[in-house]
């Protein structure tokens, strides 16, 4: 190969990167667009940032620290985020394929990477912005309804600190992520609504109840030893996401140290769910077109 021929060969692919960079965020804008658009989302996220400043406030956190704020939004945020992703994710791909405007993007010889990224980058800017936009306003409370307490912005890792409510708001944000990332995949490897919805719906109550249940009932009746407990816990989102923010962001409790399971093993746990969800989108988003042979 000559040096030109390597020179324009370089070109090339910069030039589709460049290309499938600009189809991916013209479909994230897509997305975003379709959202705010779309009143029933809109009610949804409402009602969801009403009902987490309704529990700040009726609960002892708004006025008792970061950490009493933190354990009383934790299994909300496990309850709401999945059944939020579910409804933002759900039809997501789904939508596209049902309305052929999937066919047509693939005319434009649109990259599978640009379009399952484009959807799932806009999707997830938006139910991203909700849940740590509200988190972060609820943690306002803090400060206002504790004004007599100086400690409210120390740093010490021991005190009950603002830093501490930081990583929850982190770990719910990077929560949101897979969640919706699972839900995307449900997305686009179904070819009907009620398909996609059924999944959907099937994956948000086994992450709610049915994997932390299963588990429950299987280390009553001896079928999982307690030594084995600490992987199979990192295998669920919520109960990953539950040890991270137990372990990161509460710590200790009434001078305890509380049991979080194994830090590395859960966030292990969330991004094999990550990478694996996005994979599934990858794959299943539309079948291999094999070249044809002159």
């Amino acid at each position: 190969m000559s040096e030109r021929e390597g020179s324009d060969g370089a070109a090339a692919g910069r030039e589709r990167v460049a290309a499938a960079l600009e189809d991916l965020f013209v479909i994230a804008t897509r997305e975003l667009r379709t959202i705010v658009r779309t009143p029933a989302l809109l009610a949804l996220a409402a009602a969801f940032a009403v009902s987490v400043v309704g529990v700040a406030w009726a609960g002892t956190g708004g006025g008792g620290g970061f950490v009493p704020l933190t354990l009383d939004l934790l299994t909300f945020v496990e309850v709401l985020v999945p059944l939020l992703a579910v409804a933002f994710g759900y039809r997501s791909v789904l939508g596209d394929r049902q309305t052929g405007e999937l066919d047509v993007l693939r005319t434009f010889d649109v990259e599978r990477l640009s379009y399952v990224g484009g959807v799932y980058l806009g999707r997830a800017l938006a139910l991203v912005t909700l849940v740590v936009g509200t988190l972060l306003v609820v943690g306002l409370f803090v400060p206002l309804l504790t004004a007599d307490i100086p400690t409210f912005l120390a740093i010490n890792a021991a005190a009950d600190s603002g830093v501490r409510y930081v990583r929850f708001v982190v770990l719910s944000a990077a929560f949101t992520l897979v969640v919706l990332a699972a839900t995307v995949g449900i997305s686009a490897a179904t070819r009907t609504t009620r398909t996609a919805f059924a999944l959907a719906a099937a994956l948000a109550l086994a992450l709610v109840l049915g994997i932390d249940t299963a588990l429950v009932a299987g280390l009553a009746s001896g079928a999982i030893p307690e030594d084995g407990l600490t992987v199979l816990l990192a295998l669920s989102p919520n109960s990953a996401f539950r040890g991270l923010v137990l372990s990161n962001a509460v710590g200790v409790v009434g001078g305890a140290d509380v049991a979080a399971g194994n830090a590395a093993l859960n966030a292990l746990g969330l991004l094999g769910w990550w990478l694996g969800s996005l994979s599934i989108a990858l794959w299943r988003v539309w079948p291999a077109v094999e070249p044809i042979e002159e």
